[in-house]
């Protein structure tokens, strides 16, 4: 097959694209990184265009790094190795690495950050204020190419990878620009969360519930998610009549923030771009609030706090204690963050896709072991 290089405004590249069903090597004017595109005749090929030269800077994108053990289920690969060892484990990689792994609990996450940069194009073709998904893995090399016919296969748009060999890929995270990383592994969880970077365990429910296709839904907790475990120390040491107290002594100071306030933050700038565009009631993101707290009695500061950030939350619902599945079974969301696993457990039970953010005081209470597993070579 020809290669051709053409050296072009992103315009007259475009009508290239049309006529074009050749791989190419495109060189364009201005800042827009060189790079091969591969068009197929049956791709739209304007879209893949964009997609491609318009890929962000890690440092204006909104950067989302997941392990591969939570994009695909790779159960069977993890079983191989923890019961035949490393070895085994590549030379069954690299004998199946042609047949695509098959999506995992983050996959209909990233699909929508996908629909999202979609969106994002059509109104802002030059913005670099878009999701970049990054690949994040401590898989040996061999195992590369089975997760990058994966990826093709399912036409994911993920263009950077790290492959760490076995160690771990916890210190490229800052690299990368990461706003939020996701993992199977609690330790790596962890330690990101100690760097600083937003981060959670991710759960796989026996049978996912069906997402939006066209509409990001992101549900968090309050305390020790998006807000500091200010108010849970209080409710631990003190029980809940001094929380009440505490809380409404202190409604109008703002609480600190919490591990996840800054995904929070990026998904609002987002969602500011659709308003500008007179599109808030067709916005692709939409998040919620979902939080044991009462409405009357601790709710004002929860709101207030927010406010103060400048950050608007589409759905709050507050539940004063009653469980959390029922209410996530009708939102329906990609993703739910709480810091308490029995939230989270209660979440995965009816089917939606839930992480463990492991921070603030509640984490004392799980028994010393619970949820730790080996380091994973599968991709954590």
């Amino acid at each position: 097959m020809q290669r051709k290089v053409f050296h072009l405004t992103q315009s007259l590249l475009c009508s290239r694209l049309r006529s074009l069903s050749t791989v190419c090597l495109f060189q364009c004017i201005g800042n827009i990184r060189p790079l091969f595109v591969l068009v197929k005749p049956e791709m739209n090929k304007t879209s893949y265009f964009y997609h491609f030269l318009l890929q962000p800077k890690p440092e204006n994108a909104i950067t989302i790094a997941v392990s591969a053990r939570v994009l695909f289920n790779m159960e069977k690969e993890q079983h191989i190795y923890e019961h035949q060892g490393m070895e085994e484990y590549i030379k069954y990689q690299v004998e199946h690495e042609t047949e695509p792994f098959n999506p995992g609990p983050a996959f209909s996450f990233v699909k929508a950050l996908e629909a999202v940069n979609a969106r994002l194009r059509e109104l802002y073709q030059e913005s670099e204020e878009l999701f970049d998904v990054v690949l994040v893995t401590n898989n040996h090399a061999y195992v590369g190419l089975r997760l990058i016919n994966t990826i093709n296969h399912h036409r994911l748009f993920i263009e950077r990878f790290c492959m760490t060999g076995g160690n771990s890929p916890i210190g490229y995270l800052k690299a990368y620009h990461t706003n939020l990383y996701l993992s199977a592994d609690p330790v790596k969880v962890r330690e990101a969360l100690e760097e600083g970077i937003a981060a959670a365990t991710m759960f796989t429910p026996e049978k996912m519930k069906e997402v939006s296709d066209n509409q990001l839904r992101v549900a968090f907790d309050g305390d020790a998610v998006l807000f500091s475990d200010e108010s849970e120390r209080i409710f631990k040491a003190h029980g809940l009549d001094k929380f009440f107290e505490h809380e409404k002594a202190h409604e109008n100071k703002p609480l600190d923030h919490g591990p996840l306030k800054g995904f929070l933050e990026a998904l609002g700038k987002l969602q500011k771009k659709f308003y500008a565009k007179g599109q808030r009631m067709d916005c692709p993101i939409r998040t919620y609030l979902v939080t044991a707290r009462s409405a009357a009695s601790s709710g004002t500061r929860a709101l207030k706090t927010l406010r103060s950030w400048g950050l608007e939350i589409d759905e709050a619902l507050f539940l004063a204690g009653a469980p959390k599945g029922p209410m996530l079974e009708k939102i329906r969301p990609h993703i739910f963050f709480d810091d308490q696993m029995f939230h989270v457990e209660g979440a995965a039970e009816l089917g939606t896709v839930a992480c463990h953010v492991p921070y603030g005081i509640a984490q004392r209470v799980i028994k010393k072991g619970f949820m730790d597993k080996d380091a994973s070579p599968s991709g954590q």
